[in-house]
């Protein structure tokens, strides 16, 4: 499988939770034949009670339902509900389950937000299964249709069939073959996409794609991310991006991050990047989740975020989409974002206290070590 771009699809941008947890569910209690779920957050709670109550009608009615999530990503998923699951007629797996004998691969997690309904519509993005993107954190999804989602029915069943993704309480044998999704025509609409994924250190399609883009970018480079440690090699592009005109622009999370010790690693390449001309947005309402970008025409949505995990060691996986249409309608969320921010001036930065300087020179050491490993 090779990351095709498919003329014929229809993308719908979901831009809150408001617009994707009812649009997930909905399309979830439409199902008629199939479901496949893929995510790397399933918990107790609200949403998750929404979810499980959806796939227990879905498995009433007929509908072959498998979910795959990750078992570090869904820790806190409690045996009663996988149970609760699997006798509803749930197929569930987990994905690389902690080993004594495998203690270094445990770093791999599937990352990938993935559903796939009846072989025809498919929903990704950074949502999960969790009350946090419910009431605490801001994340988009993405509605497709068309030739694009048969790719992302072969992304599910490689990963459902890989040696990682392991059958809960046994019931491998139970499991028959994934059934293929239906042959589209390319008449969902006329919007061109392909989808594009990561495996790990030695495949990081993903972010080759974005710095081809970026190399090219000629009116704007604006990137959503939550987890900002990138590259060198995209370091330095987006300075010479912003050098020779480009409007380069970041939106990143603010205090309320849940995972502070990556903000403060990031930070550390702030003087540089204002220095060239990068502006760059913290957004305040709440902690920003999303991962999307966009380059002129160019957009993605998806999992990858830009640090370690996500680009060497995660699974991850984006929607690409080149239509000018849809361009607009991200710019107009990008806009919408950059109002709720505060952004960070280079003469603010550069006198920062003292402690700042600290955090940002500890992780920042930290995450070099983290790089080395394999």
């Amino acid at each position: 499988m090779r990351e095709q771009w498919h003329s014929g699809n229809h993308f719908t941008l979901l831009p809150s939770a408001e617009c994707f947890v009812p649009a997930l569910m909905a399309a979830i209690d439409g199902a008629c034949e199939s479901l496949l779920i893929e995510l790397y957050i399933v918990e107790d709670g609200t949403m998750g009670e929404q979810f499980f109550a959806a796939l227990e009608r879905a498995t009433a009615r007929g509908v072959d339902a498998r979910l795959l999530c990750d078992a570090c990503g869904s820790w806190s998923l409690s045996r009663t509900s996988k149970q609760r699951l699997m006798a509803a007629g749930v197929h569930l797996r987990e994905f690389n389950m902690l080993s004594l004998f495998h203690l270094g691969r445990f770093i791999s997690r599937d990352h990938r937000k993935l559903v796939v309904v009846d072989g025809r519509t498919a929903f990704t993005g950074g949502f999960g299964v969790s009350d946090h993107f419910l009431n605490a954190w801001f994340e988009i999804a993405l509605r497709i249709e068309g030739p694009c989602v048969a790719d992302w029915t072969t992304l599910f069943e490689r990963t459902w069939r890989s040696r990682l993704a392991q059958a809960v309480n046994g019931q491998r044998h139970l499991l028959p073959k994934v059934p293929s999704a239906p042959v589209e025509t390319g008449d969902k609409g006329d919007m061109t996409g392909r989808v594009v994924w990561g495996r790990g250190y030695r495949y990081q399609a993903i972010r080759h794609s974005l710095q081809h883009q970026v190399s090219r970018a000629e009116r704007h480079i604006w990137i959503c991310t939550p987890y900002f440690v990138p590259t060198l090699t995209l370091r330095r592009q987006l300075v010479r991006a912003a050098r020779r005109g480009v409007d380069v622009r970041l939106l990143l999370a603010a205090r309320d991050h849940d995972h502070p010790s990556v903000r403060y690693a990031g930070q550390r390449f702030f003087t540089r990047l204002l220095k060239a001309g990068v502006r760059i947005f913290e957004f305040q309402p709440r902690f920003i989740h999303a991962k999307f970008s966009l380059c002129d025409g160019w957009a993605t949505v998806g999992s990858c975020n830009f640090d370690h995990w996500s680009l060497q060691w995660n699974l991850e996986a984006n929607q690409e989409v080149d239509d000018p249409r849809f361009a607009d309608e991200m710019a107009t969320l990008f806009r919408s974002c950059f109002a709720q921010c505060r952004e960070i001036e280079a003469e603010q930065w550069a006198s920062r206290p003292r402690r700042q300087r600290l955090r940002e020179w500890w992780y920042g050491l930290l995450d070099a070590l983290i790089t080395r490993l394999r």
